[in-house]
């Protein structure tokens, strides 16, 4: 347990490579070299690998009692593997297909990934899928604000309270904010930064749709 905590970085980004790589040769060897069974041991690798790494954050939790910046990368990596990223994979699957078919000379697409792909071009298409995306995000930057305040607040007065004056935004001490660490407060403020930035850009393809 020792080296799992002295070296969990290091463990999770070269889990991170390796799922890539997974993910990569799985096309490949699935669409390049026509091996759907052989391909389906790298996929199988990269589901392994994501399994490695949730149990490496549960382990070294249960070893130190305490949520880390670690639990919390690994969390968020789990919640987009599990929402944004099965829709990511579809869509490099689709690009592997269309990539490689270019250059083995085959139509490896269906008529349905080439409607979506069409689709996905659509200006008013990616218009609404901006939209939901943007709903999704706000949806989950706010339940997990809501877990973070529920350790550094004691009741709903005190949360109304936060809410009403937001003067503690910014001001670079978690002690005046309603998060119970430093480490929640310095994730909030990055996340949130992100958040409106991510929100604003997604709804600008409604505001300012384009022609084409």
């Amino acid at each position: 347990m020792t080296f799992l905590i002295q070296h969990q970085w290091e463990i999770f980004i070269a889990a991170e490579i390796l799922s890539f790589i997974s993910l990569i040769l799985f096309g490949v060897i699935r669409y390049f070299f026509n091996k759907r069974n052989l391909s389906l041991i790298f996929l199988l690798s990269f589901l392994g690998l994501f399994i490695v790494e949730g149990v490496l954050a549960l382990l070294i939790y249960r070893e130190t009692g305490e949520i880390s910046m670690f639990q919390i990368v690994i969390l968020i990596f789990i919640l987009y593997a599990c929402t944004f990223g099965i829709n990511d994979f579809r869509k490099l699957d689709r690009w592997m297909r269309l990539k490689i078919g270019n250059l083995r000379g085959i139509d490896l697409l269906t008529e349905r990934d080439k409607e979506i792909i069409r689709r996905q071009k659509d200006p008013k298409y990616i218009a609404k899928i901006n939209r939901y995306s943007s709903i999704f995000h706000l949806l989950i930057f706010a339940a997990v604000q809501i877990v973070f305040w529920s350790y550094g607040i004691k009741d709903l007065n005190q949360a109304m309270n936060y809410l009403t004056d937001l003067s503690w935004i910014g001001d670079d001490n978690y002690l005046a904010s309603p998060y119970a660490n430093e480490m929640m407060y310095n994730i909030s403020m990055v996340w949130g930064i992100v958040f409106i930035i991510d929100f604003i850009y997604s709804w600008s393809y409604t505001i300012f749709p384009s022609k084409s």
